[in-house]
């Protein structure tokens, strides 16, 4: 460290200042290993939080690849900015569908590329130990991909946490208490329905259906409707501006730009959310048909809590305007949305992380 003392032994106002610096900069936790690190490895999102720290990344769970070659040319925001506007030779893809991976290598590439965003800031890097939220009906075979994908991005060792378990931690349900509680966790890829009592899912119903499905969903409505083809973000601004679950009375409209199939032409078409509304009507209707399903295989004594204390909603799917509304309509319950329903799973395994002796029996290694 540069301080040096004067002849006649006092500190100079450099060196004081030099000092406060040093301070500030080491507080700052620069030079802290991350050692601990929560991951929700979504369809849609990425999101990493760090133990101390809180939610310190939130990145599409997009790679943009070389054809031929693999090489990554880009990952997440920039990567997700190229879906549909790439040349031949580039192929931006989503390497986890429903929720869990489908392409081994591409994930691994994306994860130790979050991971290394993480931790490059530190002086001293030791392996962290990681927490992966995944979906309750995962496989043996996409469990193992998923631990084998974060231990080459460099983690020391992994433990795996159900998705609804890690977002009713999240939004601060008293899940390790004999009480039933119900969670609906609505992510890009999967819908993940539970009642969660003594820390363990006593029902649960997961389907793969979510943001996703009612995208694909929209693509197809324009191609029949209008001869108008679109691509994924279109057909999620479309979702996200107009579209809708609950008849509120008040309608919208949007003009979308794409293709015309008929003469290859761009064109415009001004579309109605009621049309919108109507075309989702599958997707949303097999997300409450699974919480029905769910509500029917539990317990009574639970059942009963239910009606007491309602169904929270979380993820990017619970941000459909009406779908609480919907869901309370058809199961004659209060439907609470979390405030931030994005964050709930990776909220919730960060605070294992912060505890992992009391949430041990949640853990899945």
């Amino acid at each position: 460290m540069r301080c040096a003392l004067g002849r006649s032994g006092s500190v100079s106002d450099s060196d004081l200042q030099f000092l406060a610096s040093f301070s500030q900069w080491f507080n700052s936790g620069s030079l802290v290993p991350v050692n601990d690190i929560a991951v929700d490895l979504g369809t849609a999102n990425t999101l990493l939080y760090v133990k101390g720290e809180g939610i310190v990344l939130n990145e599409p769970s997009v790679v943009a690849v070389e054809r031929g070659s693999r090489n990554i040319l880009g990952i997440g925001l920039e990567a997700k900015r190229m879906l549909g506007r790439t040349p031949e030779n580039i192929e931006a893809v989503r390497p986890l569908k429903d929720g869990v991976i489908a392409d081994v290598d591409v994930t691994e590439m994306m994860l130790r590329h979050f991971l290394k965003q993480v931790t490059s800031k530190r002086i001293f890097r030791i392996k962290p130990r990681v927490v992966v939220g995944v979906p309750s009906g995962i496989t043996e075979l996409e469990r193992r991909a998923v631990r084998s994908s974060a231990m080459a991005a460099g983690a020391k060792a992994v433990y795996m946490v159900a998705e609804p378990t890690a977002a009713a931690i999240g939004v601060g349900l008293p899940i390790e208490t004999p009480t039933g509680n119900m969670i609906i966790d609505i992510g890009g890829g999967t819908t993940e329905i539970a009642v969660i009592a003594l820390s363990g899912i006593v029902s649960n119903a997961s389907i793969r259906v979510g943001g996703d499905e009612l995208d694909a969903t929209i693509v197809t409505f324009f191609r029949k409707s209008y001869n108008l083809l679109i691509g994924e973000p279109t057909a999620e601004s479309v979702k996200i501006q107009i579209g809708s679950a609950f008849d509120f009375g008040e309608e919208r409209t949007m003009d979308v730009k794409g293709r015309d199939l008929v003469s290859g032409i761009p064109k415009t078409v001004t579309v109605h959310s009621d049309e919108i509304r109507e075309c989702i009507q599958e997707p949303i209707q097999q997300i409450v048909e699974a919480v029905r399903r769910a509500l029917e295989i539990t317990p009574p004594e639970l059942a009963s809590d239910i009606v007491d204390r309602g169904i929270v909603m979380t993820g990017g799917g619970a941000m459909i305007r009406g779908l609480d509304r919907l869901l309370a309509v058809e199961t004659n319950l209060p439907i609470h949305v979390d405030e931030e329903p994005l964050t709930c799973v990776v909220r919730g395994a960060g605070r294992i992380l912060d505890d992992l002796h009391k949430y041990r029996n949640v853990l899945v290694t």
